[in-house]
């Protein structure tokens, strides 16, 4: 049985929950098993490579490090397993990234570690244990593509179900962008210029096979002559100065200027992140240039295609030379050129769409990817209208048995809003709904607060606002916002007050630690708080005096990109708003009452909190429209109520 949820935190809190069914540390090792994707864990290959001269340098050091801590951990898990979360902080940003199976390097059984390989190790204990937890993405890749995750599971529990849409929405979606090009490029080239590591390309890692099959090598020698018309390294620069080399940078420079000039930023024209525009009567510069593109990519998946069937005919027929070795490399260079065929395939449907008719299960767009007004990434993008359809079809229906679980998936007393976001109306028959009603009494453990006098956009008042609540609540809030940016000004302006009055703070995007790090430092401390994004509103677990106060920072609108604009078309309009904030709003009050005994309070900045959202709190929790200052006191109140009952004979001078 295979046990999906949608965050890291989360497969932690579900590893640490199986521990009641098998109490013995041995027996739940082997009955449990926590896997991941492969980006996760250390890769031995590349340890060995940084321990031989790879990494200069204090990357050295850290390589040392983690050759260390190899010896001794569990699972290899380098991404919220037992690697400490300072770690990584003290070297440069990639350098645990640059330890891990980067994508298109694992030679599998053809390493010399791959007896003791964790990654390989984590495939082989899941299909000896009872229960694998796995993640959303993860258990998609399974039911989608087995040779690149394992076998699928055919007996699913979805936890966290109302993150389906999102897990789907990326794991099916299609991007022709200058970054996923280039990756293709390296994965049939290899290392050009001064680029360095082990990363080898087709002809070489194929050589044996060049030399034995004339087939085999023409379409080696093919593939390698076609990926020169994808980006190569300096693509961005050229593309700023119109200075494009082959096919795909060409078609690059026509998306670029098409959405410079009709793209609009949601957040404001000036505000020096993405822009974004429909793909709707393209530049005769773009339609040229698209298929122009699609001929170059055509040329590139007709070679990787027929090596794809000469290396199914090795393995089918092998001859005298194909030992063990060599079997690996032609089985690892078949999962991996599966993967890239799928994605060439998917650039040549979503450049077809250029100049021709739409597809009306698709939402296509042009974008430039921008942080802080620098571009690093632009293309063309391609996501189902809706992404819950691919999963009914490619997850449900070769399964056993499914079941899907959440807190806020249904809304009110129907069941359609769960339907739509899990995919079930899309299968036929077979569906069945049970809810359950909750153990806590929400009506005498929680509050929720609505804030009337905080003007919107107002920051020196929302962080003002931020560190009253905090104070006054004595630590153990979580601070939740929508966008990163506001997030660092406030952080930065409360900080040292909130320290100076011995409460730490710590923040998302901000504190160089992982999530799971931050979440077990302010767990373990109740004066300390967290501020976050959306990794903080699902699947934190935090009971007792620990968290004891939410603060939103406002109503989490969704942003009105043209993604968000074709679904809300689509799917009743403003009702479609609500649903998608009702939930996220029921997610950050989840994470104030975990246990029977737990108190808290739920502040909302908003004064223009709509009355019809009220429903995201669940029936009974008392809901007060209040000033900032009675706000305060109400958190005030409640803090001094925790310590009497927490210390009986405590009072307060």
């Amino acid at each position: 049985m295979c046990i999906s949820t949608f965050t890291k935190a989360l497969q932690r809190q579900l590893s640490r929950e199986t521990e009641k069914l098998y109490p013995d540390a041995a027996t739940h090792r082997e009955k449990v098993v926590v896997r991941k994707g492969r980006e996760n864990y250390l890769c031995l290959l590349n340890l060995e490579d940084a321990l031989q001269g790879g990494f200069s340098g204090r990357a050295a050091i850290l390589a040392q490090l983690v050759a260390r801590w190899a010896a001794y951990t569990r699972d290899g898990d380098m991404v919220g397993g037992d690697l400490p979360g300072w770690l990584p902080a003290l070297f440069r940003r990639n350098g645990t990234t640059a330890l891990t199976d980067r994508r298109g390097e694992c030679i599998y059984a053809g390493c010399p570690h791959f007896r003791k390989c964790f990654i390989e190790r984590s495939a082989r204990a899941a299909t000896q244990a009872d229960i694998v937890i796995a993640n959303h993405a993860l258990t998609m890749v399974q039911a989608a593509r087995p040779r690149d995750g394992g076998a699928p599971a055919t007996r699913l529990i979805f936890d966290e179900g109302h993150h389906l849409w999102d897990a789907a929405d990326s794991m099916f979606a299609a991007a022709l962008t200058g970054q996923e090009a280039v990756e293709i490029r390296r994965w049939v080239l290899g290392p050009e210029g001064k680029s360095r590591g082990r990363r080898r390309g087709l002809a070489a890692r194929l050589a044996d096979v060049a030399s034995y099959d004339e087939a085999g090598d023409k379409a080696i020698q093919a593939a390698i002559h076609a990926a020169g018309e994808l980006p190569g390294d300096g693509w961005l620069a050229r593309l700023s100065e119109n200075d494009p080399w082959a096919a795909i940078e060409r078609l690059l420079v026509a998306v670029r200027a098409m959405v410079y000039a009709r793209g609009i930023d949601a957040r404001g024209p000036d505000s020096g992140y993405g822009l974004e525009t429909e793909l709707a009567d393209p530049d005769p510069e773009l339609v040229t240039a698209a298929a122009n593109a699609s001929d170059a990519i055509e040329a590139l998946l007709r070679p990787l295609m027929a090596l794809g069937k000469r290396l199914d005919a090795l393995v089918e027929d092998p001859p005298d030379w194909l030992d063990g070795q060599a079997r690996a490399r032609v089985d690892g260079a078949r999962n991996s050129l599966g993967t890239r065929i799928d994605t060439l395939g998917g650039w040549l449907s979503l450049l077809g769409r250029v100049g021709g008719p739409a597809d009306p299960d698709f939402v296509d767009w042009l974008a430039v990817d921008r942080y802080d007004g620098r571009e690093f990434d632009c293309g063309l993008h391609r996501h189902w209208l809706d992404p819950a359809r691919p999963v009914a079809e490619v997850v449900y229906r070769p399964a056993q048995g499914v079941l899907v679980t959440s807190a806020t998936l249904r809304s009110g007393a129907g069941w359609t809003d769960a339907d739509i976001r899990t995919g079930a109306r899309h299968m036929n028959g077979g569906v069945g709904h049970f809810a359950v009603p909750s153990p806590f009494d929400y009506a005498r453990q929680s509050e929720v607060l609505i804030v009337t006098d905080i003007p919107r956009g107002d920051l020196p008042a929302l962080a003002g606002a931020y560190s009253r609540l905090i104070e006054a609540s004595g630590g153990g809030a979580l601070g939740l916002f929508s966008a990163i940016r506001r997030l660092r000004i406030v952080h930065a302006r409360i900080a040292d007050r909130l320290a100076r009055a011995g409460l730490p703070l710590y923040a998302q995007h901000v504190d160089p630690l992982d999530t799971g790090t931050l979440v077990d430092i302010f767990r373990a401390d109740p004066h300390a708080s967290l501020l976050g994004t959306d990794a903080l509103r699902d699947g934190v677990d935090v009971p007792g005096d620990s968290l004891r106060l939410v603060v939103m920072e406002g109503v989490p609108w969704p942003r009105p990109t043209i993604l968000h604009a074709a679904r809300r078309a689509a799917q009743g309009g403003s009702a479609y708003d609500d649903s998608v904030i009702r939930a996220r709003i029921g997610q950050a009050f989840g994470r104030l009452i975990r246990r029977a005994d737990d108190f808290g309070q739920f502040v909302m900045l908003s004064p223009s909190f709509p009355s019809r959202l009220l429903s995201a709190f669940p029936e009974g929790t008392p809901i007060r429209r209040l000033p900032l200052d009675e706000v305060v006191n109400h958190v005030a109140a409640a803090n001094v109520r925790q310590r009497k009952s927490a210390f009986p004979a405590f009072s307060p001078s």
